[in-house]
């Protein structure tokens, strides 16, 4: 009975991944069926999911509509059972079954006297017509768990699960990971709170997230009285309701329930291929917020390349999920590889709002430090497009991280929603995204020391504030210059910063080969003077280097630190990034 209650109240299994062969070879056993065998798709409603609980009440529906009619389908007529036996049920294994009331040929449906019935063309209470529903809804609810508990591969599947949340050992794990099912269910891995997470750590997050760099006020020296407040507060009400609703949707489209729902089939895929090709692990990790964040793990250590010492923590962009996103990159080029959902993305419970991507990444770094065992060093960020945010706070937030490479990423929110947003609503736009949208990643990226790369896409139609074509819209130029600046303000004075200008609108190599050519820039003369003052003053940024130097050297080394920070990819925003452009950035 008790294992009855568990199938009518566990969670839907997606997919049995094939057994490794390394597995097998130290198991010896037999190869596993590759997935749960589904029941072929029925033809009367090719939009209902087979085999779940919609597709039973919508064959009860269906029924009784046809009620009114003389008789069923010759499909589903059935011969007059006797009034006691009137009303069985039928069900096929591993999913929910259907309910079959329907009359007897030559009877129809009469109302009796006191009685009633379920008719959508009468008018009924809407206590009566609700009940029906629940006991339809319980109904078909204890039928799918008659199906799965007559499936001996749902029965072993859920024992397993039932084990692994009594106690996680690592066979336990290991088992439990061949199975592919609603993540809801799936065991907490790591915990934000662990002792050993937190034991090197000093003012670590509380229970309200991580530490945000919060923008300076619009309005500077302004009394801040109950008279002021009362004036901000439609405009505050106004800007909560925007970012809530419609601006936290436009700005993370992958969060949408029917976008996931129509991407599910590619999903499930790409996690078959990462567990099946890759011997990928999947862990769920309990941010600080409450919110569960959905991993990915590829472990490369034990091969024979040596950047599999290395751990790529990938940040994906506003419709990207770990199964199908940037990971391929860094996988195909060797490297350990860390994939992770946004909240609210697929696995990820929560909403993709500022403050609760932080905490994810809090917690995914954390996980990798402390749970998979790479230090801070052996650590690179690699993000695409949106995901530079939680990259840049990373970088800020853990110094010692190895490097950052960011991929079609921007410098500022408020630009690019301008572009998107009528100028009547300029005022409001800006406002909401400085309150509740702030994806200030220039701002983060400048308080980080280590080496940073930036991958600029020639044909971007995203993150250009005019047109494709116009390259100089492109707001990765302006998280290049943004970086220059704070690292070397000397050197980006006024003539650095026009050289490295008129070096941004080349289009091709061919045209950056030519800046590059006509200001004599001697890489080695540069890389002497980098490392003199280095040796001399420490990596500490921002540097003087540059103060006295004359108006040529300086555009000279200006070009040679862009040509270093920032490369060239002729692509669009959305094409995958080749391996051979990954690359690791360039440090003295």
């Amino acid at each position: 009975m008790a294992k009855l209650l568990s199938c009518v109240l566990g969670p839907r299994l997606y997919k049995i991944y094939r057994e490794r062969d390394s597995e097998r070879a130290r198991s010896g056993a037999p190869e596993t069926p590759a997935s749960v065998t589904a029941p072929a798709p029925s033809s009367w409603c090719p939009w209902v999911p087979p085999g779940s609980v919609f597709s039973s009440l919508w064959y009860v529906l269906r029924v009784h509509r046809t009620c009114s009619t003389s008789a069923l389908p010759a499909a589903l007529r059935l011969p007059k059972p006797a009034p006691e036996t009137r009303g069985h049920c039928a069900h096929g294994p591993g999913h929910g079954g259907y309910v079959l009331s329907a009359p007897g040929p030559g009877e129809t449906c009469r109302q009796h006297p006191g009685t009633g019935y379920l008719s959508l063309s009468k008018v009924v209470p809407f206590s009566h017509y609700a009940g029906t529903l629940l006991l339809l809804l319980a109904g078909v609810a204890c039928l799918r768990g008659v199906g799965r508990w007559t499936n001996p591969q749902y029965r072993q599947f859920i024992t397993i699960l039932e084990a692994t949340h009594r106690n996680q050992s690592a066979e336990n794990k290991r088992q439990l990971a061949s199975y592919n099912f609603d993540f809801r269910s799936w065991p907490v891995d790591f915990h934000w709170e662990e002792p050993s997470s937190r034991k090197e750590s000093r003012g670590g997050p509380s229970r309200r997230g991580v530490a945000l760099l919060r923008p300076e006020p619009l309005h500077r020296g302004t009394a801040d009285t109950l008279l002021n407040r009362a004036k901000k507060l439609p405009c505050q009400i106004t800007s909560y309701l925007v970012a809530h609703t419609l601006g936290r949707r436009m700005l993370y489209p992958g969060s949408v329930y029917l976008l996931q729902k129509a991407l599910m089939p590619v999903l499930l895929q790409g996690q078959a291929r990462l567990v099946e090709e890759c011997d990928g692990r999947r862990a769920k990790l309990l941010a600080c917020d409450g919110n569960e964040i959905d991993t990915m793990f590829v472990d490369r250590r034990g091969t024979a390349e040596p950047q599999g010492q290395k751990l790529v923590i990938c940040c994906e962009g506003n419709a990207g999920f770990y199964e199908v996103g940037c990971v391929s990159t860094p996988l195909e080029a060797g490297y350990s590889v860390l994939g992770w959902n946004h909240p609210g993305f697929a696995g990820s419970t929560g909403v993709p709002f500022p403050q609760n991507e932080a905490n994810a990444m809090d917690v995914v770094v954390q996980f990798a430090v402390h749970r998979l065992g790479f230090q801070p060093q052996d650590i690179i960020l690699y993000a695409w497009s949106i995901g530079g945010f939680t990259a840049t706070w990373a970088a800020m937030s853990y110094p010692d991280i190895s490097a950052v490479i960011l991929d079609a990423s921007f410098d500022d929110l408020v630009p690019l929603a301008l572009k998107v947003m009528p100028d009547s609503c300029r005022g409001l736009v800006t406002r909401t995204v400085r309150q509740h949208l702030n994806l200030n990643n220039a701002e983060q990226l400048c308080r980080y020391q280590g080496p940073v790369l930036l991958i600029r896409r020639t044909k971007d139609e995203i993150i250009t504030t005019t047109a494709p074509e116009d390259i100089m819209s492109n707001r990765g130029n302006d998280l290049l210059l943004k970086l220059l600046q704070h690292r070397y303000p000397h050197v980006m004075a006024e003539e650095g910063l026009q050289v490295v200008r008129q070096w941004l609108e080349a289009s091709s190599q061919l045209e950056e080969a030519s800046i590059y050519s006509r200001w004599e820039v001697e890489e080695d003369w540069c890389l002497s003077v980098l490392r003199s003052y280095q040796a001399e003053h420490g990596p500490d940024f921002p540097w003087s280097v540059g103060e006295d130097m004359s108006a040529r050297e300086r555009q000279q080394l200006a070009l040679f630190l862009a040509q270093k920070h920032l490369h060239n990819f002729e692509a669009t925003h959305c094409t995958p990034l080749p391996v051979q452009h990954f690359q690791m950035p360039w440090h003295l």
